[in-house]
């Protein structure tokens, strides 16, 4: 007997899904049979990269520009979803925007910094599930990418804009939990750790190594940095229909990062 693709029948939009995270997120959920959009906004290149990607796992789906930071462009892409399906099972809010543009602590971060910040991500959210909420079916997915140490804590100070719009992105997930449940629409968020193909790789080179040396020493248990398709995963299995009954949760996928202590010794924390 022909085993049925978990997905298969499925329409999702992921943004930001040309590179790094958002491919591998866009590619897991081709592969579990989703036909997917993958939202870019200036490398069309990388985004026809992963379109390729995904027809060569047997899906199908198409490319779509927009700056989920102007309403108009989430509008427009919204409306290209429409034409294309007419429907929409499964949203994916992966977008970063420029981070390094806003990478600042709060006692520098400037007005316009903190407005570009909340405009493609907080904001930015809400407009997408404005926009799309009339073509998500009964029963999909809609999946918010979150940064546990930044939405939780507060030492990596430049991250201050970006990790205080990650908790109102998390909190805002909670609301349309309660909001979509009657639909048997679930909303939740995914925590990625740092990740291998990301933001970690367009530090300076002594940051990276510094930063996975870290890592490798037993500050992540699993003793390495996430990959694209870790986090595609975790995305994926949200989208399943075994995760029916899962949402307004944040899920964190970070290897056992967020479980080690800042306060104890990491020798007395090893087994």
């Amino acid at each position: 007997m022909e085993r049925v693709s978990p997905l298969s029948g499925k329409f999702a939009l992921v943004t930001g899904g040309s590179r790094g995270i958002g491919r591998g997120i866009a590619v897991r959920l081709a592969e579990r049979g989703a036909a997917v959009a993958v939202n870019f906004i200036r490398d069309e290149a990388a985004a026809q990269q992963t379109l390729r990607t995904i027809q060569e796992v047997g899906g199908t789906g198409f490319i779509v520009r927009a700056d989920v930071s102007h309403p108009q462009d989430v509008a427009v892409m919204a409306g290209r979803v429409r034409e294309e399906w007419g429907k929409l099972d499964i949203f994916v809010n992966n977008a970063l925007g420029n981070l390094h543009g806003f990478l600042r602590p709060p006692h520098v971060l400037s007005l316009e910094q903190w407005d570009e910040a909340f405009a493609c991500q907080s904001r930015a959210f809400f407009v997408l599930v404005r926009e799309l909420s009339p073509l998500i079916q009964e029963h999909g997915r809609v999946v918010a990418l979150s940064y546990w140490p930044g939405s939780h804590l507060g030492g990596f100070q430049p991250y201050f804009a970006m990790g205080t719009n990650k908790a109102a992105l998390e909190a805002m997930c909670r609301y349309y939990a309660v909001t979509f449940a009657r639909r048997g629409v679930t909303v939740n968020a995914v925590c990625a750790g740092l990740t291998d193909d990301s933001v970690l790789n367009q530090l300076p080179s002594d940051a990276e190594q510094a930063i996975l040396g870290w890592m490798r020493s037993g500050w992540t248990p699993m003793g390495r940095p996430g990959t694209p398709a870790d986090i595609g995963g975790a995305v994926a299995a949200l989208c399943g229909a075994d995760a029916a009954w899962i949402t307004g949760q944040t899920i964190v996928a970070d290897g056992g990062a967020s479980l080690m202590s800042p306060e104890v010794p990491l020798a007395f924390q090893q087994s």
